[in-house]
């Protein structure tokens, strides 16, 4: 008798620790919990954590959809007393025992004369409790019993333990994958974003090398991932790298990694975002800011797919696919001799061109409505929608910045509107202000030109969300003259 229920028990631990789904998981633990003990009832109780109050998640004998409606607390009966103590209970007859509730046997009219409990914890938590109730021939429950039960419980509250936080990382994982969804959508309906949706969509199944092109914030990257998203490749990793945000050493390092001791710092071996890359895709934005070093250790990964690491002398071999993109001229990098023209043969395998927001005006109201109700929600605020003098505002503006622009212009609305129907007012000045405005007849030339710069400058760095770094790139100076003609021109 003994040995079968050994094998029972092991064959229930190989399924339980098999099944990750938790109702399931609790079903096969109460039959067989059942079955081992030869019981006449069995009920697994768990803990309700926001009322700490014990109720029946599932019950096994005549009674188990009657014993269901019942609910008890930390303490109240064997039940509550084993989750109170966590401790485990044989109770060889029950109208002996001060601790016996005899609540629910009344009500249901079910006979009880001997109990085994045993709790489902894990460290110092008590998850909940099982319980079996007489053997069916009606002989009481002993210590073989009990012991059978507790060995049993231990393998049952891990495992439920488990299936709770796979089922709390995968309830996570599909909220992560809602938002990252709402991010990057690609919003539009105008012929020009078509356009550029069909050329992506043409590509994506190939491994071909994509260049993006366009200025700053028309969504180049949106496309890179609707690309990678829309491959084979989708199920692998995509990686994005701002090429123009680090310094040529730390961008050879991040790309390819380096082996231990090749540089001051270098303390351990790194792989690097090629190699992290492997069978999915990497996007290498503002590819237009590397250095020509750089540009022949990415020639050579596109030619072969090998590259050594810093300070490296093994091969390493990858398959990538690489979308790159810049809001520069690159054809003139070339004639400048500051891009490589091989790389630019490899890169422009097929090239898709993001047209401006002002290219596209059909989608500013649709664009609008979607950010809108983006703040909206983040900012927990509940507003009419944007008012028609400030939507013709909106359509007749230029956009410099483009999408990113049209984004933070509308986050300030919703700021600044307090959650009601966004006006013309609550947009920024220079939308409703011609440019003309800040040139007055009167002033010096050094005074007019003062105040274009000012006011050209300040439009820049709202475009592209306050980054001097980005703002640098569109006006195409150095990051550190920005910086002192924001101080000398007192822009705030």
């Amino acid at each position: 008798m003994f040995d079968s229920r050994i094998k029972i028990f092991k064959d229930i631990s190989e399924i339980v620790n098999s099944t990750i789904n938790l109702d399931n998981l609790l079903d096969i633990l109460i039959v067989t919990a059942t079955k081992m003990m030869n019981a006449k009832a069995s009920s697994l109780l768990l803990v309700d954590e926001k009322t700490e109050r014990l109720f029946f998640h599932i019950a096994t004998g005549e009674k188990r959809e009657e014993v269901k409606l019942y609910e008890l607390e930390k303490g109240e009966g064997i039940a509550g007393w084993v989750a109170e103590n966590g401790k485990p209970l044989l109770v060889a007859n029950v109208k002996e025992d001060p601790r016996w509730s005899g609540k629910i046997a009344s009500a249901t009219g079910f006979g009880t004369s001997s109990i085994a409990c045993a709790p489902l914890k894990v460290g110092d938590k008590t998850l909940g409790v099982i319980e079996i109730i007489d053997h069916s021939d009606g002989t009481p429950l002993t210590d073989e019993d009990l012991e059978m039960l507790i060995a049993f419980s231990e393998v049952a509250a891990s495992s439920i333990l488990r299936a709770k936080v796979y089922s709390s990382v995968n309830r996570e994982n599909e909220r992560l994958r809602e938002v990252l969804g709402e991010k990057y959508t690609i919003i539009g309906e105008s012929e020009a974003l078509k356009k550029v949706i069909s050329d992506a969509s043409k590509v994506a199944h190939s491994s071909a090398t994509v260049l993006l092109t366009g200025e700053s914030g028309t969504g180049k990257e949106l496309i890179a991932r609707f690309i990678h998203n829309s491959s084979p490749r989708k199920e692998f990793p995509y990686i994005t790298v701002n090429c123009g945000a680090l310094p040529e050493s730390l961008l050879e390092s991040e790309l390819f990694g380096h082996e231990k001791g090749s540089f001051t710092g270098a303390d351990s071996q790194k792989a690097g975002l090629f190699e992290a890359a492997d069978r999915g895709t990497i996007f290498l934005d503002e590819i237009g800011e590397t250095t020509l070093a750089t540009q022949v250790r990415l020639l050579r990964v596109l030619q072969e797919g090998t590259f050594n690491r810093v300070g490296g002398t093994r091969q390493t071999k990858v398959d990538v696919r690489v979308i790159a993109a810049t809001n520069k001229n690159v054809e003139q990098l070339v004639t400048e001799k500051l891009f490589r023209e091989d790389l630019y043969y490899r890169l422009n395998v097929v090239r898709i061109r993001m047209p401006s927001l002002s290219e596209r005006k059909d989608d500013i109201p649709v664009l609008s409505e979607h950010f809108l109700h983006k703040f909206q929600k983040s900012m927990a605020t509940k507003g009419a929608g944007i008012s028609k003098e400030a939507m013709d505002v909106l359509m007749k503006y230029n956009w410099p910045g483009n999408i990113r622009q049209l984004e933070n212009t509308i986050e300030r609305a919703v700021i600044m509107g307090g959650g009601k129907e966004i006006r013309a007012v609550d947009l920024p000045f220079e939308l409703t202000q011609p440019l003309e405005s800040v040139l007055k007849v009167g002033l010096s030339l050094k005074d007019a030109q003062d105040n274009f710069k000012r006011d050209f400058i300040r439009r820049t760095l709202e475009s592209v969300g306050g980054s001097k770094t980005k703002a640098a790139v569109t006006l195409d100076i150095q990051r550190t003259y920005l910086s002192r003609l924001i101080k000398e021109l007192n822009i705030e």
